[in-house]
């Protein structure tokens, strides 16, 4: 297990706490500090996002980072398995710095879509379950997954987790220690509806603390604002780069996941991204957001 040198999901207190809102441990949700008025001019204010180590990431929208997929699937690489491979594995490991101690014994949940990132969520599951943790994953359409989630899909099968439908889940009184949310993804389009609506329902109510990937279902990428029910998020783990939507006020900690694109990818023509490579010797690092 690679080793992760910082506490993202600690005590830890970074320099915009007191800007954006106070966390305890075990807190669903950030004790805000600014009134309703303040909020709607945070989501309209833009943001810029920095390491832990003062290291600047640019922040892409929805359509800038659609590119930046095609870039890599189709020219530079890493290709579609490959990143998702990595944004679970990477799920998983954050998911056990999360845990702490506890997380060997601990009950998690895995809620995962029918594209990118649901499949990156069902690879989360089978790195957790393959080191031992109790992993229950739904699926909100297991017959309409894409190619890649249905690979992922397969190779769970063969470790100790288990799959649950929807009513066995919401009906169930099992204890749900965290819920990893890969439900949406950054391409959200529209409020959630139908399974996906009674999933985040659920989770929001389980009263357990929720690490979302990428970004929290029902959250729009871009803009931030949230058309319908949203994932209460205590920890994000944001893939590649930031998203222009990820506000403080719902996604929680917010950390950046190393997926493999190269820096080559961020400087090809249709991009032109001010990319300095932020990992070091990392694969996960906080994120803090400042505004301009």
């Amino acid at each position: 297990m690679m080793a992760v040198d910082l506490p993202v999901c600690s005590n830890a207190v970074f320099e915009l706490v007191l800007v954006f809102g106070v966390r305890g441990p075990h807190q669903g949700n950030p004790q805000q500090l600014h009134g309703p008025s303040n909020q709607r001019n945070m989501r309209t204010m833009s943001l810029r996002y920095f390491t832990d180590t003062g290291i600047e990431v640019p922040a892409v929208t929805t359509e800038q980072m659609i590119e930046v997929d095609r870039v890599a699937i189709e020219d530079t690489g890493p290709n579609l398995l490959q990143m998702m491979e990595n944004a679970g594995r990477n799920l998983a490991e954050q998911a056990i710095v999360c845990l702490g101690e506890t997380w060997p014994g601990a009950n998690i949940v895995v809620l995962a879509g029918n594209g990118g990132n649901g499949g990156g969520g069902i690879c989360g599951a089978r790195h957790l379950a393959n080191r031992g943790a109790q992993v229950r994953l739904c699926l909100v359409s297991p017959d309409r997954l894409g190619a890649a989630g249905v690979w992922q899909r397969h190779i769970l099968q063969a470790t100790p987790a288990r799959e649950v439908d929807i009513d066995s889940l919401t009906g169930s009184n099992e204890p749900v220690d965290i819920i990893l949310d890969a439900l949406i993804g950054y391409r959200l389009q529209k409020a959630p509806r139908g399974k996906a609506l009674r999933l985040i329902q659920w989770a929001n109510g389980a009263g357990a603390a929720i690490l979302a990937l990428d970004i929290p279902s029902g959250v729009n990428a871009t803009t931030g604002e949230t058309p319908g029910e949203y994932m209460r998020a205590r920890w994000t783990l944001t893939l590649a780069l930031p998203k222009t939507g990820l506000l403080p006020d719902h996604t929680g900690d917010l950390i950046l996941a190393d997926i493999g694109i190269p820096a080559g990818a961020y400087a090809w023509a249709t991009l032109k991204l001010p990319y300095t490579p932020p990992f070091g010797d990392r694969f996960l690092v906080p994120l803090l957001p400042r505004s301009q």
